[in-house]
């Protein structure tokens, strides 16, 4: 639907740069950010339902940290996190940012996934290699950085591979890593409908025990997903996992659109005589004590 002199809806658009650029209307979720400063834990795990905004809240996040988006800093200008610039300082732009999507490995068979999750962690290696070329960074690592790049896929060595990625950022920036993990259920859920649960539930956890709980380069993690998956299975030892599902309080109004949202959206486009049609189809949810469309 064109709304004439309107922002358009930014429907299928999953990057927080683009949509704050083409100017798409931007429900603003940025007071995300100050939650997890102000009162996440060393690891935290959001459990929502699809199309809940969960991938561009992760894309919006790495533009505000990640140390290599200081030119895109100006995306936050006039958005509600803006007001808290002085109290969020440290973390603005100060820390490289390794972001994973698990959804690639949503496969018939354990190869396959194991395959395309080994190419999701290269892509990251990639966007880092310029680090190679650093004196900081220790030769012996660099090499097994070199080998991450080239190697097919090895349980054991990819396992334990963003652990090496986030101490060779160390070296290089002189800051510990923030790491971002979005769908990180996808795995699990496809394998255990596909007959390989168990191999994959043990790559699966030997790669968060190593990025999460033995990595001293590891500042803060987030890690998203639909299904909370027992902690017994992946998260084996995990002993600082802070969980948040859908009946906790925090983060209850960053994910999905909250009652004045939708109102504030219905007003721009003046389709306010559809609000009763818009809440029997869409609201129905509760996050904690707030009410979710």
């Amino acid at each position: 639907m064109l709304f004439d002199g309107k922002k358009r809806i930014p429907i299928g658009y999953e990057d927080f740069r683009e949509i704050i650029d083409q100017e798409f209307y931007y429900v603003d979720k940025t007071m995300l950010i100050y939650e997890l400063l102000t009162s996440g834990g060393k690891n935290s795990l959001i459990t929502r339902p699809r199309r809940f905004g969960k991938t561009l809240n992760f894309s919006m996040l790495r533009y505000f940290f990640d140390i290599t988006e200081k030119e895109n800093q100006y995306l936050f200008d006039g958005l509600r996190i803006s007001k808290y610039y002085e109290k969020v300082a440290k973390y603005r732009n100060t820390h490289p940012v390794v972001t994973l999507s698990l959804k690639c490995a949503k496969q018939g068979n354990y190869e396959v996934a194991l395959d395309n999750l080994c190419d999701e962690i290269k892509g990251q290696f990639k966007r880092y290699r310029y680090i190679l070329s650093s004196d900081k960074v220790d030769e012996q690592d660099k090499n097994e950085f070199r080998l991450v790049i080239g190697s097919k896929p090895d349980e054991a060595l990819f396992g334990r591979s963003i652990k090496l990625l986030c101490s060779c950022l160390k070296q290089y920036y002189g800051v510990n890593t923030i790491v971002l993990i979005d769908e990180y259920d996808v795995p699990l859920e496809d394998a255990y409908f596909s007959g390989y649960y168990d191999k994959m539930v043990l790559f699966i956890r030997s790669l968060f025990e190593s990025a999460l709980k033995t990595n001293p380069a590891l500042e803060f993690s987030v890690i998203t997903g639909c299904l909370r998956i027992s902690k017994e299975s992946i998260f084996t030892g995990l002993n600082n996992l802070e969980v948040n599902s859908i009946m906790s309080d925090n983060y209850s109004e960053c994910f999905g659109f909250v009652q004045g949202e939708v109102d504030e959206l219905m007003s721009y486009y003046e389709i306010e005589e559809k609000s009763d049609v818009m809440k029997r189809w869409y609201d129905g949810y509760l996050f904690g004590d707030a009410e979710v469309y």
